[in-house]
């Protein structure tokens, strides 16, 4: 069976096509900095490996374009479209209504479109993404893996919002978490390398979106992205922690419409608001060359993540790893850097030497000395994604 992955961020989409059940990976690549100046392609295979500036104004576009690298006559893998058996896709926001993997049929759609309220970021484009899809492998099984999945175990004192019990139980108003596909995938590799069963680890997925997960025992206890994915850590766009008072601050004294100002929360903050740019590359050419914004903006979002560390550390009575994933949490060295600088009470010492070698594989980077593991594990959501399609169909 082939089985083709698309993962469609708020910036970005990544694809896998691969053969089940062995994982064979026929080829991949990342369509990046949707919407933005300079977006990117990159495709690779057996005999290819391809990078292109390309122009790609909407998630539509981008996989319009990937879909003709796949069945090019000198580059593609497959001769048409009906070769391909199955797509899944990663839908970020399930609500209370998708807690596993789903075969995609009309009233799923209509769910997850109902639920872009909550993510609209990314359900809009996770949905564009199933439709573009249906119309380009009109013979293809598609399938929706859901973000929230992994954080049904988080227990009710840490998903429970203190507001009136009725907004539980009537509105299912509470912590979903999301990212799980790769919090599950990374947390699971983490305790492979540990050894033991028994493990306290705090997963840091840094994108353009970010989050971290409390995972104890390879369960997920507790998560920094709430209701929808937009509190908790400073992230490219997104504002991340608020107090709520400045919303209402906004609307009755500034004038400001409750669609403005989520607009300006959801797309228009974050790194962004900060600095100008929402691409953390851009941000750190700019932090190099003296840009005070751009400097501070770096302080800012590391020590986020550190505060996380330290309340996680706590719910878990301890430690044992630390993992970075996702793109900026993979390649990113001055990030790694600053969030362990100055962690030495929680036992975390990271090798600088190890941090600077740049490395698609999985490894230590903390000193011998390091009472806690310092773990970059890259991220593979697509695989995951992969798995839970094929074992629906099989």
């Amino acid at each position: 069976m082939q089985v083709l992955v698309l993962n469609s961020g708020s910036s970005s989409i990544k694809f896998q096509l691969f053969t089940m059940p062995d994982a064979k990976v026929v080829c991949s690549g990342l369509v990046e900095r949707i919407g933005i100046e300079n977006a990117k392609i990159s495709y690779t295979s057996e005999i290819h490996n391809i990078e292109k500036t390309v122009t790609v104004n909407t998630h539509k576009d981008g996989l319009q374009l990937i879909a003709s690298y796949l069945m090019d006559d000198k580059v593609g893998v497959i001769r048409s479209a009906t070769e391909i058996h199955t797509v899944g896709h990663r839908v970020v926001h399930g609500g209370s209504t998708f807690a596993e993997t789903v075969e995609i049929t009309e009233e799923v759609k209509q769910k997850i479109k109902k639920l872009s309220a909550l993510a609209p970021l990314h359900n809009p484009a996770n949905l564009e993404g199933i439709l573009v899809a249906e119309e380009i492998f009109s013979n293809a099984q598609q399938v929706a893996v859901f973000d929230t999945a992994f954080h049904q175990t988080i227990p009710v004192e840490a998903y429970k919002y203190a507001i009136p019990n009725k907004f539980l139980d009537e509105h299912n108003i509470r912590v979903y978490g999301f990212h799980g596909t790769s919090h599950k995938y990374v947390s699971e590799k983490a305790i492979e390398l540990l050894g033991k069963e028994k493990s306290k680890i705090v997963t840091i997925h840094l994108g353009n979106g970010c989050s971290m997960t409390a995972v104890k025992d390879g369960k997920s206890i507790d998560h920094t992205l709430g209701f929808a994915p937009m509190n908790g850590l400073i992230m490219g766009t997104r504002s991340g922690d608020i107090d709520p008072a400045v919303i209402f601050y906004m609307v009755n004294s500034l004038g400001y419409s409750l669609k403005e100002v989520n607009d300006l929360l959801q797309k228009e903050s974050g790194m962004l608001g900060l600095t100008g740019y929402s691409d953390l590359r851009d941000i750190e050419s700019e932090a190099e060359n003296g840009n005070k914004d751009c400097q501070l903006a770096l302080q800012m979002n590391t020590y986020r993540i550190k505060k996380f560390i330290g309340a996680y550390a706590s719910v878990m009575n301890g430690l044992d790893a630390i993992v970075f994933t996702a793109g900026i949490g993979e390649n990113s060295t001055l990030i790694r850097n600053l969030v362990c600088k100055d962690q030495e009470f929680f036992g975390i010492r990271l090798d600088e030497e190890k941090n600077n070698i740049r490395s698609k594989e999985i490894r230590d980077i903390s000193l011998p000395s390091s009472e806690v593991k310092i773990l970059v594990i890259p991220t593979n959501e697509e695989l995951e994604i992969a798995k839970q399609s094929f074992e629906l169909l099989a």
